[in-house]
């Protein structure tokens, strides 16, 4: 399968990140009160969490950033888990206010490009609203993208075992892969080759 980054060009991936990042905060914004303490398809975090994690490079500059890694003994795993205790602290109103920032939806991670942030975008905003039983906030595009990524990679950007699956995206009628049927809607499938687990129960195995 071709790779989503040969068929759609840097700034429509912005700009459906942009418009992710803000739907997150919009849906946030408008409740209920304890929306921000919502448990969330990240083990243990509640949805400021979330946030907090996504939004860092709108409040990290590159120099805190380094120090943040060299504080966590060079992990990313131990710096996000650090940063999302310590951030989700802060007022609502900042957290959204970095879901909107333009130096959010213009960042890009260290290797992976306008797709990589897009995957990140789309990927926590369905961690947000799938326990909620609500639909993406991101464009169905967007979702489409990320799908076409993680799908086009076999798995292997999260570890996912997709030997012998077929997924099956019940919104749009597209499938990727042979074997036993995975039948969900496209936000769904783009959380189960995160290696989320749904509020179902399902998942899918790892390598």
């Amino acid at each position: 399968m071709t790779d989503i980054r040969n068929d759609v060009d840097e700034q429509q991936l912005q700009r459906w990140t942009a418009a992710t990042c803000t739907g997150l905060a919009d849906l946030l914004a408008a409740g209920p009160d304890d929306a921000w303490d919502a448990a969330t398809l990240c083990a243990g975090w509640q949805a400021r969490h979330v946030v907090a994690h996504v939004t860092m490079p709108a409040r990290l500059t590159a120099e805190q950033f380094g120090a943040e890694m060299t504080a966590a003994g060079g992990s990313f795993d131990r710096l996000s888990d650090t940063v999302a205790a310590r951030d989700a602290s802060l007022p609502p109103g900042e957290l959204e206010d970095a879901l909107r920032s333009p130096a959010l939806h213009t960042w890009e991670p260290p290797g992976g490009g306008a797709i990589g942030a897009l995957s990140h975008a789309v990927i926590h905003s369905l961690d947000v609203t799938i326990p909620r039983g609500r639909p993406p906030v991101a464009p169905a595009e967007a979702v489409s993208a990320v799908l076409d990524h993680l799908a086009a990679a076999e798995g292997a950007v999260f570890g996912i075992d997709l030997a012998g699956v077929r997924l099956e995206a019940t919104d749009t009628g597209r499938s990727w892969g042979d074997g036993e049927p995975v039948r969900a809607e496209s936000g769904a499938l783009v959380a189960l080759l995160s290696g989320r687990t749904l509020p179902d129960g399902r998942a899918l195995p790892r390598r």
